[in-house]
This record gives C-alpha cells, structure tokens and sequence, in this order.
C-alpha cells in the first residue's frame, strides 16, 4: 500500500481519519447486509410464499444508520454538496475561507443534531417504543447514529482546526 505522508495534524488526525474511514466502511458492509437480506426475502417470498420476517424494519433502521456512517467521511473528504460553479472562478484564499466557513456549519449542525438524536433516543427508551415485527427496541438504532454524529463532530473540527485539502485525509496514512 502506498501511505502518504501524515496529514496536518500529526499522527492522532491520522488515527481519527482511519477510524472514520473504517467506520464508513461498516456502513458500506450495512449495505451490502441489506442488499442480500432483501434479495433473500424478494426470493423467498416468490418462491416459498415466506419472505424474512421484519425484512422492512431492518432496512429501515439499516438504511438511515449507514447513511450516517457515511456523514465523518464526507466531512474529511470534502465529499459533501457544494456549489462548485459558483467557485471555479474564486481564489484559492477564497475557497478556503467558504470550505472553513463549511466546517463550522458542519460542526454546529452536528452538535446541534448529536443533542435532539440523543433527547429522541431517551424518549423512545422511557416510552419503550418497538418495531411492529420483531418487537426491536427502536432506541438501539440511535446507538450508531449517535457515534456518527460524534464522529462527525470530530471531522468538522479537524477540517475547521487543520483546513489542508481535506481530500488528504482520505488517503491512506501511515500509522506504524
């Protein structure tokens, strides 16, 4: 594997950029579940008439927790919506000044969504809120939803503290 160098930051930005790639990665394997649990009980159903029980309640507790796996990366990758017509003619200071300007609403957006996850979570675990089939408690997707959010936290501040060309922080780094 050709690591590039460290980025800004040192090697603690480093280790955080690793573990939100990985935590992407999961999300994308989230997917990939989803995809085969849903194949099997398309499949399932045509053929047997018994399609996998409660196959609708994962994929959606599956579907919304992987997209918020993605959230850290997009941060760090700069992989999120923006207007680029509106900047190809800019300066580079200018950019820069727009991508920070992106990080701080990243960051308080972020903060400001970890607060009403996790008032939302402690409603659905005081009024033991389940899902209609498999009777999951609905508060366990809160869970991963709300490390992502933590995570996506971190990135913003990383791209805020440390506003290199985030697409450094998607390649990998050497960690030795």
């Amino acid at each position: 594997m050709n690591a590039m160098p460290i980025p800004a930051g040192g090697r603690p930005v480093a280790l955080v950029a690793r573990l939100i790639q990985w935590w992407a990665m999961l999300g994308g394997l989230l997917l990939l579940v989803i995809v085969l649990m849903t194949s099997y009980s398309a499949v399932a159903g045509f053929l047997f008439a018994s399609p996998f029980p409660g196959d609708f309640e994962l994929t959606e507790m599956g579907i919304a927790i992987a997209a918020f796996c993605f959230l850290p990366w997009c941060q760090l990758a700069n992989a999120n919506v923006s207007a680029d017509i509106f900047t190809s003619g800019a300066s580079h200071a200018t950019v820069r000044r727009l991508n920070r300007l992106g990080s701080l609403i990243a960051l308080g957006f972020s903060i400001l969504l970890l607060w009403r996850m996790y008032e939302g979570m402690k409603d659905y675990q005081t009024y033991v809120e389940v899902t209609a089939i498999l009777q999951i408690p609905i508060w366990y997707a809160f869970i991963p939803v709300l490390l992502s959010l933590v995570l996506l936290i971190i990135a913003a501040l990383i791209t805020l503290v440390y506003p290199q060309d985030q697409a450094a922080y998607s390649q990998p780094v050497e960690t030795e």
